[in-house]
């Protein structure tokens, strides 16, 4: 399990079971956890404060109002918990978090996921991971299994999880009754050695697929940012292949999304990693403005294409039974 260094709780928050769960781990534990009105951050520059950040939770009760869209993904964003403890270098989430990317769990989880029911329809499907990874938190939390059991319960509203970590054995008893599914973030050996620091290895997250799969659940694969690299395409063919080896037969769902930064993430990036090797050279690039406002540089439309025919031809090759739900 992930071990904080630093756990605020705020007063408003105390009240609430997941509050105190997580302050009598921190007392068993010898963590220091301060009750507080204001968090803060002893370093301010570079990747001594984004690590500091990383090794910080807040517990904190979120202003519940207007669910955000999270297309291509899902209906909405469930947002139960904020930032990741994964020390990746293309983050997307560098552009909204900045170089102090705290790690938020919301305590009052009851009332954000009866608000989530209560703006469901007909299958309102909720993306828990677009702005964290909640998997890592779960021994600490519990937060994951709650809203596991909660979609279970509703017939009406679907979950979908991304995640790179391995914290799954909460949720693997669950009656979950197919209303969950996982994704696993994969990409080749040199992107996650390179890029992906502080997170699970390629056959780590396979292994977990597995277990998810026997019990029961819907199961995918993220590959992202795919980057275009030298020898990328042999890569990802060989990531593609030991993949398909490494798990149990079934259906499976693709997610491919093709390396993009904007500005204000690559300056983020290049603060906290002054000697990266990631490629966010503007040149080359096509400038496009996302769903959230902002711009962002994504590959030419010449390489999308060739990313695309690659995507689909060898996932069709290695997986009977593979959906590709979007290639972007």
């Amino acid at each position: 399990m992930f071990k904080f260094k630093n756990v605020y709780i705020y007063k408003n928050a105390t009240d609430y079971p997941v509050a105190q769960k997580i302050h009598s781990y921190c007392k068993e534990n010898n963590i220091e956890c301060e009750i507080t009105n204001r968090a803060t951050s002893e370093e301010t520059e570079g990747f001594k404060a984004y690590a500091q950040a990383k090794r910080t939770l807040w517990i904190t009760v979120k202003k519940i109002g207007k669910f955000q869209t999270c297309k291509p993904s899902a209906d909405y964003q469930l947002t139960l918990v904020s930032g990741c403890v994964g020390m990746c270098e293309y983050c997307y989430l560098s552009t909204r978090s900045g170089i102090r990317p705290v790690v938020k769990v919301y305590a009052n989880v009851d009332e954000i996921l009866q608000k989530a029911k209560d703006i469901s329809t007909e299958n309102t499907v909720f993306e828990m991971s677009a702005s964290s990874d909640p998997v890592p938190l779960e021994p600490l939390t519990g937060v994951l299994s709650k809203a596991v059991e909660f979609f279970a319960q509703n017939d009406n509203m679907r979950l979908r999880i991304a995640t790179k970590f391995t914290d799954i054995d909460s949720i693997l008893n669950i009656d979950h009754k197919n209303h969950t599914e996982i994704r696993y973030s994969i990409n080749t050996e040199h992107i996650i050695k390179t890029f992906e620091h502080s997170t699970p290895t390629l056959d780590e997250r396979l292994s977990a697929v597995s277990k998810l799969k026997n019990a029961g659940y819907s199961v995918g694969f993220i590959i992202a940012p795919v980057i275009l690299y030298d020898g990328w395409q042999k890569d990802y063919e060989n990531m593609l292949k030991n993949t398909a080896k490494s798990i149990p037969n079934g259906e499976y769902t693709f997610e491919i999304i093709s390396h993009r930064f904007t500005t204000t993430a690559k300056n983020n990036i290049l603060n906290i990693f002054p000697q990266t090797t990631l490629d966010m050279n503007e040149e080359g690039r096509k400038f496009k403005f996302g769903q959230f406002g902002y711009g962002k540089f994504v590959y030419e439309k010449e390489h999308l294409a060739q990313m695309k025919e690659f995507f689909k031809n060898n996932i069709e090759k290695y997986f009977e039974n593979a959906k590709i739900l979007y290639i972007i």
